[in-house]
């Protein structure tokens, strides 16, 4: 499918200066919000700086199972050689594993967890779809860190996301500290859109993932955002959960902690906002990256 008008211009020869979101944030009218888990003073809060933070949302024994399979992972040789998933630069430690909802049915089935789902349609005002899932590794001493960035710039532009009606949900598989490289957040940069310069190479995916050069807001930007925002880091025990607006700047350092930090993150997009063809003009990306195939709602389980 293609987009007649591209609203959001990203990965151009100059720069741009940044410019007002367009779309809601909250897309829920009344009666949905009223019907939802979240309270209006949460709804108020993602609204006002993009994310919502949730210490201990889901209980120890529920977190043990998925541990034990995310370190029978570490092990795949296998799964290491999928093209889904993403060794360090270098090295032979996992950084990421894309599409995992495919790869477990443990992983599926937490994707349709009746408590999430329920957040993310009153958050996003429909019935939704996995866009993206994965899987982030920082091993203690090695992880390296994930550059500031938008994830709806390269949805946009690499995936052809059209509007920004998507969230992520990251849920903490492993303790997040101060030191072993917890997930940052700018609140209220997902009021801003911070379009980027360069052109997007063919299968620029092989190396953003490992390491992002292209779609990376420029330093005047970030500052301007950060001196408005300031900085977070939402922290916590396994279990706990982040759910982020898809346009809100992230970024995390590395792990410089004996401690690992691993992090699952379910992306949820409304089926009101398909994929068209990329607005950087290159081939889509590959499914583990972008789903196009499946639309279909996702439906709770017990």
């Amino acid at each position: 499918m293609k987009e007649t008008q591209d609203l959001f211009p990203t990965r151009l020869e100059r720069k741009l200066g940044m410019f007002e979101r367009i779309d809601p944030v909250v897309h829920s009218d009344d009666k949905q919000r009223a019907r939802g888990p979240l309270s209006e003073a949460q709804l108020d809060e993602f609204d006002r700086k993009g994310f919502l933070s949730f210490d201990g949302f889901f209980g120890q024994e529920e977190m043990d199972a998925f541990l034990q399979e995310l370190r029978d992972y570490e092990d795949d040789e296998d799964l290491k050689l999928s093209e889904g998933t993403i060794l360090e630069p270098g090295k032979q430690e996992i950084r990421s594993v894309f599409g995992i909802h495919e790869v477990s049915e443990h992983f599926s089935r937490l994707t349709r967890d009746p408590r999430l789902l329920a957040m993310v349609q009153q958050i996003l005002g429909s019935e939704v779809y996995i866009h993206q899932s994965r899987i982030n590794y920082k091993p203690g001493f090695k992880g390296k860190g994930f550059d500031w960035h938008s994830d709806f710039e390269t949805w946009h532009s690499e995936d052809g996301m059209p509007r920004m009606r998507s969230l992520s949900c990251s849920i903490i598989l492993t303790d997040n500290g101060e030191f072993n490289g917890p997930l940052m957040l700018i609140p209220g940069s997902h009021r801003q859109f911070v379009p980027c310069v360069g052109r997007t190479p063919e299968d620029n995916y092989k190396e953003s993932l490992k390491s992002q050069e292209i779609g990376v807001p420029d330093e005047a930007s970030l500052r301007d955002l950060m001196v408005e925002g300031d900085i977070e880091a939402p922290k916590g025990p396994a279990g706990s959960l982040v759910m982020f607006e898809c346009n809100t700047m992230h970024g995390s350092n590395i792990n410089m902690s004996c401690w690992p930090r691993s992090n699952l993150f379910f992306v949820y997009n409304s089926v009101e906002n398909t994929l068209h063809d990329p607005y950087c003009g290159n081939r889509p990306r590959p499914e583990f990256l972008a789903n196009r195939k499946d639309w279909r709602p996702l439906t709770p389980v017990e």
